[in-house]
């Protein structure tokens, strides 16, 4: 069964540019990881400076393995400078 992955960013005042920057950098080398099934970032349809991430994952190893690689490392730490919380996903099982 895969595992889904949400997390929302919500910029600090003035670094909207620089969370959809680090955001859209992320993507690529994650959607070559082994694990990855999909990934695709989004901006709240009422509030345009929110983002999420949505990715599907073969299973929670290549979740835990996707946290390893150099780009997730990079981005967390680069973000983390740029939103108004700690990055934190909810990992989810469909069930519908």
């Amino acid at each position: 069964m895969s595992v889904h992955n949400f997390a929302r960013f919500e910029p600090r005042h003035g670094m909207e540019a620089e969370v959809r920057t680090e955001l859209l950098a992320v993507v690529s080398p994650t959607r070559t990881e082994p694990g990855c099934l999909s990934i695709h970032v989004y901006e709240a349809v009422n509030e345009p400076s929110v983002f999420f991430i949505h990715s599907e994952w073969r299973d929670e190893a290549a979740f835990d393995e996707h946290t390893r690689f150099p780009h997730t490392v990079r981005f967390v730490e680069n973000i983390s400078l740029y939103v108004t919380h700690p990055v934190k996903g909810d990992r989810t099982n469909e069930i519908a």
